[in-house]
């Protein structure tokens, strides 16, 4: 596929998606969807675009795109989103909005998180019950990728270069890549991260809540039981009273006062810290007062074994309290 690499010049891979309110169909007829296709691949032909994939389906429409210095993903995403937006109004011949609120945009670090993204872009249509498998699904890019669909003016060296040196080798690597599907927890975590799902959760509250979630913090809802905030902030509950020695303690109802709202604190700037949650969702959580949470956070903030607590970096955390769910779910059979 020639010398040049998708690593040789300084650019910058971005996944960009809109998602279509309830009732709008992006897909609503074959012309629409041709449309869609070129409009795609006709904003990727500047200098130093590159359109490493892209996915058309009825409520969501992803651009894996690789942008030169300068570039941003709004530059694209003006020439597609209105544009769009305009021809499925027409089709549907009723006006209004078509897309739940504007693009989002995900910054992609490395050539090893882009092979991933299009991985879990292939499995997409799956999980959303269109199709059984990865290749069955044609508005995606990934069947031409693979030889099986004429390019039709998508250039299937961009991603085929993050894979191998020659055309053929590099289709092989990325069907080992998408072999196998993601597992529940991975892909909640990246629905969570694109924004595609928001983080439910009652804390304390009679109705439920939802925001968004990024980064560690979507990891850690992704892993909860049960899933949401709530489930988060348990798990953050128990690697807590691991770190104070108290791992084998049934709940903060058996711990003295001093000690469960320590507890509670450090939870809540924990929460804070990886944006899981305001402190004031943790305090309707453990049905405390925010402003009493509020003092022993300040507290904790002070004392230096607390400091030291909240100190761990937030993917340690994470990764540790997702383990120690594990642990405690095989130790009670």
């Amino acid at each position: 596929m020639g010398s040049s690499d998708a690593t040789s010049t300084p650019s910058t891979t971005w996944h960009i998606v809109w998602q279509a309110v309830q009732g709008r169909d992006l897909l609503a007829n074959p012309a629409l969807a041709e449309r869609i296709r070129i409009r795609v691949l006709a904003a990727h032909r500047l200098p130093g675009r590159a359109l490493l994939g892209a996915l058309v389906m009825p409520t969501e429409l992803h651009l894996l795109s690789r942008l030169p210095p300068g570039t941003s993903p709004g530059d694209v995403a003006r020439t597609i989103g209105n544009i769009v937006a305009r021809w499925v109004r027409q089709v549907h011949g009723v006006p209004g909005v078509v897309f739940a609120g504007p693009y989002r945009a995900c910054e992609i670090d490395s050539d090893e998180a882009a092979r991933n993204e299009l991985r879990m872009l292939a499995w997409r249509p799956v999980v959303s019950g269109l199709c059984r498998a990865p290749t069955h699904y044609s508005n995606s890019t990934l069947r031409t990728t693979l030889g099986l669909k004429r390019a039709q003016g998508f250039d299937v060296l961009a991603p085929l270069r993050l894979f191998g040196a020659s055309v053929p080798a590099a289709r092989a690597a990325l069907r080992d890549r998408i072999a196998k599907r993601p597992g529940a927890i991975e892909l909640r975590q990246w629905e969570l991260t694109r924004g595609l799902a928001l983080a439910q959760g009652y804390a304390g509250t009679f109705s439920v809540m939802a925001r968004p979630v990024r980064g560690p913090a979507a990891t850690l809802v992704a892993a909860s039981r049960p899933p949401g905030i709530d489930g988060a902030l348990q798990l953050l509950e128990r690697w807590v009273l691991l770190k104070l020695g108290l791992r084998d303690v049934p709940g903060l109802d058996a711990l003295p006062a001093p000690t469960g709202g320590r507890v509670r604190a450090l939870v809540a700037c924990l929460a804070v810290q990886l944006e899981l949650c305001p402190a004031a969702s943790v305090a309707r959580h453990f049905k405390r007062a925010k402003a009493t949470l509020s003092e022993r956070m300040a507290l904790c903030r002070l004392q230096p074994q607390d400091r030291a607590i909240l100190g761990v970096p937030v993917a340690r955390v994470v990764e540790e309290a997702i383990a120690l769910r594990h642990l405690l779910s095989v130790e009670g059979g």
